[in-house]
């Protein structure tokens, strides 16, 4: 439950964000000049050249990672986040380039944290332990690390299909991945107390694919304003490979950075 509220406070907090920038700059955009203007024709759109238009060819994200309505016993906590990074191609169509198709290459990373949880990477059981380690020795901070190579493919809208950059926008799509690295980080070893057993900056790290899905799809959305958009996805594969563990969903919310 916490989780949730956190994942709505921190939306609302960024569709905020996104719909104030909106509002101050749209006064003066190309945008609202070229709303109030009637729609050119066809064969005038077919004049234009919007092969180097600042379109979100490169898009950089950041925001938070939730795993939804897993069991009690696994304790995620803090500011669980992902950090993405496309290089993508964008095709208007060429009748109507308010609308364009954009597909890329990238690469998307995850990091979920936990509370008094240690995630056995290297555990020879065929599913995935989440161990509860309140009462004995363990990490005060610890996470859980995944990074794959991914392709988004996107549908995309321009308000401004000229200056994209300084006008509304917004895209849904999907994005398919392939893992390339899983591995767990723990931090600062204590004993049940809290009292630190090792140095301070004690660091174990454990690395292993076999319990994650080696393949992931995901739907994806943002709606936003000149370079930067809020942004969320859906996984629809499950983050664990089947008779692993639970079924996990991951959801993400966040902003995108993007032009060029």
């Amino acid at each position: 439950m916490n989780q949730m509220k956190k994942f709505f406070l921190l939306f609302f907090s960024i569709a905020a964000f996104v719909a104030a920038k909106a509002q101050v700059n749209t006064d003066t955009s190309a945008l609202s000049r070229i709303m109030s203007e009637p729609a050119p024709k066809n064969r005038e759109w077919s004049k234009l050249d919007l092969s180097t238009r600042a379109n979100d060819h490169f898009m950089v994200q950041y925001g938070y990672d939730m795993w939804p309505n897993v069991p009690d016993s696994i304790n995620t906590s803090g500011f669980s986040r992902h950090f993405n990074i496309y290089v993508m191609l964008d095709k208007p169509f060429r009748n109507s380039p308010h609308f364009s198709v954009g597909l890329g290459l990238g690469i998307g990373t995850s990091n979920i944290f936990f509370s008094n949880t240690y995630v056995n990477l290297k555990s020879q059981t065929g599913t995935l332990p989440f161990t509860n380690v309140t009462n004995t020795n363990h990490f005060d901070k610890f996470k859980l690390s995944t990074g794959f190579i991914e392709v988004p493919l996107e549908l995309r809208f321009s308000g401004n299909p000229v200056q994209p950059d300084k006008g509304f926008k917004m895209a849904l799509g999907i994005k398919g991945g392939l893992l390339v690295t899983a591995h767990t980080k723990g931090k600062n070893y204590v004993d049940a107390n809290g009292n630190p057993i090792y140095a301070k900056n004690y660091i174990q790290k454990e690395s292993d694919k076999r319990f994650i899905n080696s393949t992931r799809f995901a739907l994806t959305g943002r709606i936003g304003f000149g370079h930067i958009s809020l942004d969320g996805s859906y996984q629809v594969t499950s983050f664990l490979k089947t008779g692993a563990g639970p079924v996990i969903h991951p959801v993400s919310i966040g902003l995108t950075l993007s032009g060029l």
